[in-house]
């Protein structure tokens, strides 16, 4: 008996339009082209972070949306830990896609409308170990050669806007070669 690999879907969208570390669930949330989710805290032309405003206010947000992988919850879950949807933070919960093997550059098409291009890796900072002590650890390691990895997801910018739900299929669209492989953003 087979099993047939499961499609690239949302499984959950999220939005916080205050400064918190989780966001809530939602129904479906708005895409806007060249800002990022509609109401949310992080939306905007220009850098939302916190840490990052303080550095340069005037950067682009190359973070516009935050997509982090479902099973990721899966795996730190074998480790004790419960995660769910909206708790890291991420706007848009997927399924059925390696996020963080994917190059810069790639379009996510999410639904029938919007778009989003992968501009980097989410780099997790000691919040995360406020919301679980030991978290932190579970989403940032080194591989046996010694390199960092970030587990927490990637950000995009939105390219064209639409609203998305969960169930909402994804379709990936590869930029030119060579590819740039993600780094922090």
């Amino acid at each position: 008996m087979s099993t047939a690999r499961a499609a690239a879907q949302v499984a959950a969208v999220s939005s916080n339009g205050v400064y918190s570390f989780t966001k809530p669930t939602r129904e479906s949330i708005t895409l806007l082209a060249g800002l990022g989710v509609e109401g949310d805290v992080h939306a905007g032309t220009t850098v939302k972070h916190r840490s990052r405003m303080a550095q340069d206010p005037t950067q682009p947000n190359l973070r516009q949306v935050h997509l982090i992988h479902r099973e990721l919850f899966e795996e730190v879950a074998a480790e004790g830990y419960e995660v769910t949807p909206g708790q890291l933070g991420e706007n848009v919960t997927t399924e059925g896609i390696d996020l963080l093997g994917l190059p810069v550059g790639t379009l996510l098409r999410l639904g029938s409308d919007a778009v989003v291009e992968v501009t980097g890796l989410r780099n997790p900072c000691r919040q995360i170990d406020a919301f679980q002590y030991g978290l932190l650890k579970q989403v940032v390691s080194r591989d046996d050669e010694g390199n960092l990895l970030r587990k927490a997801g990637i950000m995009g910018v939105v390219h064209r806007g639409g609203t998305i739900r969960p169930g909402d299929t994804i379709e990936i669209t590869l930029p030119p070669t060579p590819h740039v492989p993600l780094d922090r953003v």
